[in-house]
């Protein structure tokens, strides 16, 4: 194998050319395309027209239209796994993110997913998004290829991009804070380690017979929702009725400074897929099964094309919220290494 930058030889589990320096599996990261620059398609269209400025909140200033922006859509491929991220119908901008990441570790190929739902009554949550997840998969890349514990580089990755958050923060308003869900998967050949703070979801959807390993639900959302109904005091469909049902009680933001994520590591019993997602997937489809028979098979061998089915479904059924889909096939299949390409690559 050679390096893309350079040309010289490197080896599979290389993070980075010895010659250049260049990162050789650079994460994906669902930003807008470098030098991106929104226009109002309709005033851009009109050569006698004026110019069409776009103001801070996404708006044309001279005919008032929403103008789309680079997070809108995005599709990434990042060999192990993909993952699709849309603003759904209606809301005004995307405020998920996702980053994407393959690695070829000593013990074989890993991937890893971050997914983060900006919290939208914080200022700022698009932004929020996008930091906390550009800032975690790093984190978890750094610390897998130092060959740390999936657990515990789960754990630092979130303490990194809560240093981030708070980064983003304006000092003279701390309970304004940026904030987002999170959620984290590292995917290798034997175990899945998940770590979350907040209601974005991980499922396992095996293959196979229905007589077989059954669909599941890896993480519990940090929710009024599902505080209520491990109480006793409702039943989930009372729960997920209430106008606090999506009210969440962890997140990350600098006004929570000491972030305490739940970690779980699962072991698969044969193989299979897993889902990460935000809330605006599984809103419309809840039960592990159910998004089994949306995803499977198709999510084997596409999971680029069976993720965008997910968006699609989710569209199909209200697009009420900002919607996220990952899968990644276990176990992963196809080693990873230099040339792995995506719409959206962080520079080194």
């Amino acid at each position: 194998m050679t390096c893309p930058s350079c040309g010289q030889p490197v080896a599979a589990e290389d993070g980075f050319c010895e010659a250049c320096g260049a990162e050789l599996s650079p994460p994906a990261v669902s930003a807008a395309a470098p030098g991106y620059v929104p226009e109002c398609p309709v005033c851009s269209a009109d050569p006698d027209g004026p110019p069409g400025t776009v103001s801070p909140e996404g708006y044309c200033e001279s005919c008032g239209r929403k103008v789309p922006s680079g997070r809108d859509h995005i599709e990434l491929d990042a060999g192990l796994l993909a993952g699709v991220t849309d603003r759904g119908l209606r809301h005004q901008r995307n405020e998920d993110a996702m980053a994407l990441a393959s690695a070829q570790m000593p013990g074989g190929p890993v991937a890893v997913a971050v997914v983060c739902d900006g919290v939208s009554s914080a200022p700022r949550p698009d932004e929020a998004s996008l930091m906390a997840a550009r800032t975690a998969v790093r984190a978890l890349l750094a610390s897998l290829r130092a060959g740390e514990d999936p657990a515990a580089a789960s754990r630092e990755a979130v303490r990194s991009a809560s240093r981030a958050l708070a980064d983003l923060a304006e000092p003279d308003r701390p309970e304004g804070a940026p904030s987002a869900t999170y959620v984290s998967a590292i995917v290798s050949g034997d175990a899945v380690t998940v770590c979350w703070l907040g209601d974005s979801r991980v499922y396992w959807l095996p293959s196979g017979t229905p007589d077989g390993p059954k669909a599941r639900r890896l993480t519990s959302d940090d929710s009024v929702a599902e505080e209520m109904v491990a109480s006793g005091l409702a039943s989930e469909a009372d729960a997920m009725a209430s106008p606090q049902a999506h009210v969440i009680t962890r997140w990350l933001g600098a006004d929570l400074p000491e972030p305490r994520p739940h970690v779980e590591r699962f072991r698969p019993p044969g193989p299979g897929v897993v889902l990460v997602c935000s809330d605006g997937l599984w809103n419309y489809r809840p039960e592990a099964a159910g998004l089994a028979e949306l995803a499977l098979p198709a999510a084997l061998t596409d999971p680029l094309a069976a993720a965008g089915a997910l968006v699609k479904f989710a569209l199909d059924a209200g697009g009420t919220d900002n919607i996220t889909v990952v899968l990644a096939p276990f176990p992963p299949a196809r080693a990873a290494g230099p040339g792995t390409q995506s719409p959206t690559e962080e520079n080194p």
